[in-house]
């Protein structure tokens, strides 16, 4: 077999890998809008900075985990245990912010970015742990 049919032969399993995170990302996105007190769609559409902040900070939390769940699943289900347990995580780190950050949203709305960016960067490290963690 050929290098490149020896590569080309691994496209479905990356396709359907691929397919499970940005299926997952996709959720991920719509649960954490779902709990965000503030119009996350609306801000963002504003040109808020301080929601592209604190969102692209939680979701870039979130993708270095499932990535790591990726790279290290032994199958496709485990993977999808991994993700979900990476996706709590992150939307328990949002909880959290919210009493560590008292008005975050209201931050957040009024446009103030150095609250967001605080939780954009808290979410990022836990994110890089959240990775770290995941021993199989």
């Amino acid at each position: 077999m050929s290098p490149l049919m020896h590569s080309l032969s691994t496209l479905p399993a990356f396709a359907t890998y691929m397919a499970l995170a940005i299926g997952m990302t996709v959720l991920f996105a719509i649960i954490y809008t779902a709990i965000t007190p503030h119009a996350e769609w609306t801000l963002l559409r504003q040109g808020n900075l301080s929601a592209a902040l604190a969102f692209g900070g939680s979701l870039i939390g979130f993708v270095l985990p499932l990535g790591s769940a990726i790279a290290h699943s032994s199958s496709l289900p485990d993977c999808a245990i991994w993700g979900g347990i990476a996706m709590s995580v992150q939307i328990l780190v949002f909880l959290g912010l919210r009493l560590l950050i008292p008005d975050l949203s209201k931050h957040i709305e009024s446009d103030r970015p150095g609250p967001a960016a605080a939780a954009a960067l808290i979410s990022l490290a836990i994110g890089i742990l959240n990775a770290a963690c995941m021993v199989y």
